[in-house]
């Protein structure tokens, strides 16, 4: 008589994880669609943007047409120039915000706060017309401290910043005050250090945004000289000039082609970031 029939208690599992790697298979190939079209219309004559055969000749002719219908080197520097703006302001601001929510005791922290969580419930569109009439009498319309302005402090930095400053040990902060540094001095020879993960993170978050931020760059800019690349790509958009999907193809990798540099050279350092910061 044969013994009952062992099930394998792993099964269903093992049945699970392969749905959710086909899932996630599929997901990714949605998502690489769209670049995979990009390169391909690219990098081949317009005539081959729906003709996907093997023998297609290939042509940089569509990156020189691209950059010649346009200032790009303006537009990269204006880009470069707003980041560069904003993240340096966003390091310096949410930092101290940061510190003395997480460290110092002074009448109504918690509600103060508060309102800063408060601030991440509120999308930055909703703003856009009182953030133009800020700018506009302040007199920096069309420049791009008019861009970066609105978003110089950053409510998910502070937030951010603070939960990680308070796991910092307490015995760092007074070991330092004992050896004679003041506040500054502690902020940042132990907090800044020990949160250097959380600060490439969201570093990355906020080049990434503000680089492809396109609709405030729209309304607040009207120069060659204070628009960044992303509302430079609506010249090929014109239906006076037609639409060639193979230029705008080439503008569009020529864009975006710094931060997919950025992310296959430091690929590895990026996932370790956001998962330190999460662990944290």
């Amino acid at each position: 008589m044969n013994g009952p029939m062992r099930v394998d208690p792993y099964e269903p599992r093992g049945v699970a994880r392969v749905v959710e790697s086909a899932g996630a298979a599929l997901l990714a190939l949605f998502w690489v669609l769209p670049l995979l079209y990009a390169l391909w219309t690219a990098f081949h004559p317009a005539e081959y943007s729906t003709r996907f055969t093997p023998d297609a000749p290939l042509t940089l002719e569509n990156f020189s047409r691209a950059w010649a219908a346009a200032p790009f080197a303006r537009y990269f520097l204006n880009s470069f120039l707003l980041v560069t703006l904003v993240l340096a302001c966003q390091f310096v601001l949410c930092t101290l915000a940061a510190y003395a929510f997480a460290r110092y005791e002074f009448p109504g922290r918690e509600l103060a706060f508060l309102l800063v969580l408060v601030q991440l419930m509120i999308m930055p569109d909703v703003l856009i017309v009182e953030n133009y009439r800020t700018m506009s009498r302040l007199g920096v319309l069309d420049s791009i401290p008019a861009i970066a302005l609105p978003y110089v402090a950053s409510a998910f930095g502070v937030f951010l910043l603070r939960q990680t400053f308070k796991t910092v040990p307490r015995e760092l902060d007074d070991a330092a005050r004992v050896e004679g540094a003041n506040a500054l001095q502690v902020l940042m020879r132990v907090y800044v250090p020990l949160a250097r993960p959380v600060y490439i993170a969201y570093g990355l978050v906020s080049v990434s945004y503000h680089w492809n931020n396109f609709l405030w760059p729209l309304i607040v800019t009207n120069s060659v000289e204070s628009r960044p690349l992303t509302v430079g790509l609506q010249v090929f958009s014109s239906g006076d000039q037609g639409i060639d999907w193979s230029v705008i193809c080439a503008a569009t990798l020529m864009t975006s082609a710094p931060l997919l540099l950025a992310f296959l050279l430091f690929q590895r350092q990026f996932v370790q970031s956001f998962m330190r910061a999460g662990i944290r």
